[in-house]
């Protein structure tokens, strides 16, 4: 999901620098997924685990591997080094030891600055951020969507786990989020499943393998059959099966963002402060369905007032409760057929 978001704001770079080679860090998952499609990048270079830039904080890294890694990027002589991730606290040092004549990036009050800072205030639409950050430098774009490309590898592997099912249409549910507060009910998701299969569609629900409970719970709690695909497919795999359904619904998450950036019809169940990070901007491929309780439902806490940097004080909530519980079923299932017949696929 944080990819995608950086989608806009890479495709401005590339406009305004056609002639340049982008090299684009990041995990060993972004080369595998990335290396075959047309994107303005020319080069994924994989960044060891290094603290707080893709591992926790307190993580301790090969050393050995580390200094190698930043021995190599200066020999690529950077002109220009962006940071487009959070707030800079570590990846701004990161950023800095790449060698780059020039760095660029955000920065919230507590991390250290680069030669072009750009304040990082939580609530803001995070294609808007990025977009913000790389007009520094003259990058500039009128296309605010995301846009990802689906490759034959995407589709062979949702056709091999799918065994032959491939051409049904299908209604594809994600019922997790790294966050549980963003978790829609299992057992609203198990409803609108039910009603779609009673529709004539078929159901397939996904998750990493770490979801597996939840994803257990959603099909465990249906009335009709659906397929189980928790950890059965890699990022390139899903991106073929979310290619071939008429609607995804999910929560506020990467597949939920995936399936907005090639074009997918998806309704996504947002609480409001992260609607505002994560919205999409246009309703063209997908519809929010909005939660306002900014206030824990279990102690009370106005979680909206602390959740920036999500870093809260000691004495604050520590509940995982869902806040976003009181979207209804109904409302979900009708934007649902909103978003078929307006792509006429309603079997």
């Amino acid at each position: 999901g944080d990819f995608v978001f950086t989608l806009p704001a890479l495709y401005a770079l590339r406009e305004r620098f056609p002639d340049a080679e982008i090299v684009f860090l990041g995990k060993q998952m972004y080369r595998d997924f990335l290396s075959q499609r047309n994107l303005p990048i020319d080069k994924v270079v994989v960044v060891p685990p290094y603290p707080g830039v893709g591992e926790a904080e307190d993580f301790e890294p090969d050393q050995e591997e580390v200094d190698h890694f930043f021995q190599e990027m200066e020999k690529e002589y950077f002109d220009l080094a962006i940071q487009i991730h959070g707030g800079g606290r570590n990846s701004n040092p990161f950023l800095k030891r790449l060698g780059a004549k020039v760095t660029l990036g955000l920065k919230t009050p507590d991390a250290e600055p680069l030669d072009i800072s750009v304040p990082y205030i939580y609530y803001q639409n995070e294609i808007l951020r990025l977009l913000e950050v790389v007009k520094e430098v003259g990058a500039q774009t009128k296309d605010l969507e995301p846009k990802l490309s689906v490759i034959e590898e995407d589709l062979r592997e949702a056709e091999e786990v799918l065994n032959g099912a491939g051409k049904l249409k299908k209604v594809v549910l994600h019922p997790g989020a790294s966050d549980p507060r963003r978790h829609w009910p299992a057992e609203k998701f198990a409803k609108a499943g039910d009603y779609f299969v009673a529709k004539g569609y078929a159901v397939c629900v996904t998750g990493t393998p770490q979801e597996k409970e939840l994803v257990d719970k959603v099909i465990g709690s249906m009335t009709y059959k659906a397929e189980n695909l928790c950890g059965k497919l890699t990022l390139s795999g899903l991106t073929g099966l979310l290619s071939k359904a008429s609607l995804v619904i999910s929560n506020d998450t990467g597949p939920l963002h995936l399936a907005r950036s090639i074009g997918v019809p998806a309704v996504g169940i947002y609480w409001c402060g992260n609607l505002i990070n994560a919205g999409p901007m246009t309703r063209k491929f997908v519809r929010p369905l909005v939660s306002w309780q900014t206030h824990c439902p279990l102690c009370g806490e106005d979680i909206a007032s602390v959740y920036a940097f999500d870093k809260r004080k000691q004495n604050d909530c520590k509940h995982e409760a869902s806040f976003v519980s009181l979207v209804e079923v109904e409302g979900v299932t009708k934007a649902g057929e909103e978003m078929l017949s307006l792509r006429g696929a309603i079997p």
